[in-house]
């Protein structure tokens, strides 16, 4: 099933956060910080003349609390709006 969004939405997967820590330390499930970079999956055509900004494949960074979760064929997914994505990463 492919997923296609609508006008200036766009389709993310949350990167999962890192186990360990940069000296070596093993994060427990709880000490993990919920992650705010995703990679895009998909993108809408946009709205009139704008021109999407993100495109397939890039690396964000997205506001906490934006969009709605989706799970499809047991991947989950966000589909955030253009405006909530707040930086690319490179």
């Amino acid at each position: 099933m492919k997923l296609q969004p609508l006008a200036d939405r766009v389709v993310i997967k949350m990167v999962e956060a890192e186990e360990t820590t940069k000296s070596g330390i093993i994060l427990t499930g709880s000490a993990k910080e919920k992650p705010q970079v995703a990679e895009v999956i998909a993108v809408g055509p946009g709205i009139k003349d704008n021109k999407m900004q993100v495109k397939v494949g890039d690396k964000v960074i997205t506001s906490k609390f934006s969009g709605t979760e989706v799970k499809i064929e047991g991947n989950e997914y966000i589909i955030v709006k253009e405006n909530d994505i707040l930086a690319i990463v490179e």
